[in-house]
């Protein structure tokens, strides 16, 4: 019998679901958070005395949030109203070129057919083809099991299907791939931006991201309410099987005894005796001591030019029009290039950004007819922690962002006094240890996916998840993350439910 108590650090959804695991096993949980809410970086701000999502806006890959709820004992549809998306995301490039992408491949042939010639829509159907292959290739093997060497995942996947290993194209760089199957720049610009869903350069990530295309495909859904709902879900479940969440008690050092996790404090002072820990803080913030020096050989830093892209965001209440919206839009900058060199190899915002618009109050339904919740977002270097950005750059990024969506038709009334601007610099106060990353480590070159932590680390009783582990970044991987460091804490000291 293990009498002494788990502590899980960051309440975001790595550190739910492990919490919610560790809790139904048995074992007594004390999950530390150093903001007054859960969600990590699904989190929600105020603007003009209205909440909108800040964070992670696409909910897919819903029957890794089913099977958790299931094993926990109720359903997901008891705790959260999901709906469906017939358009998984609108795209355009000026005021006369937009595409939309469906929930049905049919409909989406169809429209890249009418927008490109008949040619693209085979391309796109070969696309979906491949990705979906890779997709079934790696999930099980890969993504939903604990981090494997290559030589293990060879193994995995097995001799009598090792001509999947090679499809999944690892060594390929991903526009490149992409090019294989359009000819339209346009369309290859906007199937190689699944590689920032990773927080990557799709010049730089091997092709095998484009598996991020087929889970899209298989269902886009938006939660009732905003995503942070779902993590307010997550924590009330987590308290009802007895987790103990303690919100603004920011954990501040790890203490070992013979080498083992032996406590953690916290800023308050207080002291908190465990047996074990599960770390979700980026990694990177356990190797530069940001949790005490004892802990710090745990993993490997991750050096700057090798973090994930962080953002420029927006929120804002505000009146549109022109352009029509749907939940997820995307407006491309006319040089992705030059976006990314700016990004990873420049180490500035791109003077020639895609923006992303995720127009919270709009779905199937009509669009409201007054001022909506608006998430805007640029992609931009991580780089908070060594650059302040000035007041004079965040503007020309903010001017150089709504010019873009003006080009393309749509005009956001805006009003100052209802915005809410978020920098890299912002986001590493928020995520310390990041420089403002907001995705771990970047996905470049096929070592990438072998190189995050797994879920053990190298000092005994300290576990790891998170966006910055293993299976990555995203918040069904981070679902699975937290679930996969619970069980291998458990394996490892015994579940006592």
């Amino acid at each position: 019998m293990h009498t002494g108590r788990i502590a899980v650090i960051g309440a975001g959804i790595a550190g739910l679901t492990a919490a919610i695991d560790l809790a139904r096993a048995g074992f007594g949980v004390t999950l530390l958070e150093r903001a007054g809410a859960p969600g990590g970086k699904m989190r929600e701000v105020t603007v003009a005395g209205v909440r909108l999502d800040a964070g992670p806006t696409v909910f897919t890959l819903r029957d890794v949030f089913e099977r958790l709820y299931s094993d926990a004992g109720t359903t997901l549809d008891a705790h959260l109203k999901l709906l469906p998306a017939r358009v998984l995301a609108r795209h355009a490039w000026n005021e006369s070129e937009h595409l939309d992408l469906h929930a049905d491949p049919a409909e989406s042939a169809a429209a890249i057919g009418s927008f490109a010639g008949a040619a693209e829509a085979r391309g796109f159907l070969a696309f979906a083809a491949q990705a979906q292959r890779m997709y079934r290739t790696l999930n099980n093997s890969f993504m939903r099991a604990a981090r494997p060497n290559p030589i293990e995942l060879s193994r995995r996947i097995g001799l009598a299907n090792i001509s999947d290993l090679f499809n999944i194209q690892p060594f390929t760089n991903m526009y490149k791939s992409i090019s294989r199957y359009f000819a339209d720049p346009r369309l290859r610009q906007l199937f190689a931006r699944y590689a920032t869903y990773c927080g990557s350069s799709p010049f730089d990530s091997p092709a095998t991201l484009m598996l991020i295309a087929h889970v899209e495909q298989s269902g886009v859904w938006t939660i009732e309410g905003g995503m942070h709902r779902l993590a307010q879900s997550l924590a009330r479940l987590a308290v009802s099987l007895g987790a103990d969440l303690r919100y603004e008690t920011a954990a501040t050092q790890v203490e070992l005894a013979h080498g083992r996790v032996a406590a953690v404090r916290t800023a308050a002072g207080e002291r908190l005796a465990v047996e074990a820990l599960v770390c979700t803080a980026d990694t990177n913030a356990l190797a530069t001591g940001l949790f005490g020096a004892a802990v710090s050989a745990g993993v490997r830093a991750t050096p700057q030019a090798a973090r994930s892209l962080s953002a420029v965001t927006w929120n804002l209440v505000a009146r549109t029009e022109g352009f029509p919206l749907a939940h997820h839009s995307v407006f491309f900058g006319d040089d992705y290039h030059s976006e990314f060199d700016d990004v990873f190899r420049r180490r500035r915002l791109p003077a020639r950004p895609t923006v992303y618009v995720c127009a919270q109050d709009r779905g199937d339904a009509p669009p409201p007819r007054e001022a909506e919740r608006l998430l805007c977002l640029v992609n931009a270097p991580a780089i908070g922690d060594s650059h302040q950005f000035t007041t004079a750059e965040i503007q020309q990024c903010e001017n150089n962002a709504f010019e873009r969506l003006e080009r393309c038709g749509l005009r956001v009334l805006r009003d100052p006094a209802s915005s809410c601007v978020t920098t890299p610099s912002d986001f590493d106060r928020l995520f310390p240890g990041t420089g403002g990353a907001l995705y771990g480590p970047a996905s470049h070159g096929w070592r990438s996916s072998f190189t995050r932590p797994g879920s053990r680390s190298r000092i005994p009783g300290l576990y790891l998840a998170g966006g910055s582990t293993h299976p990555g970044p995203g918040v069904p991987m981070a679902a699975l993350s937290g679930r996969l460091a619970a069980a291998c804490l458990a394996a490892d000291y015994g579940s006592i439910a």
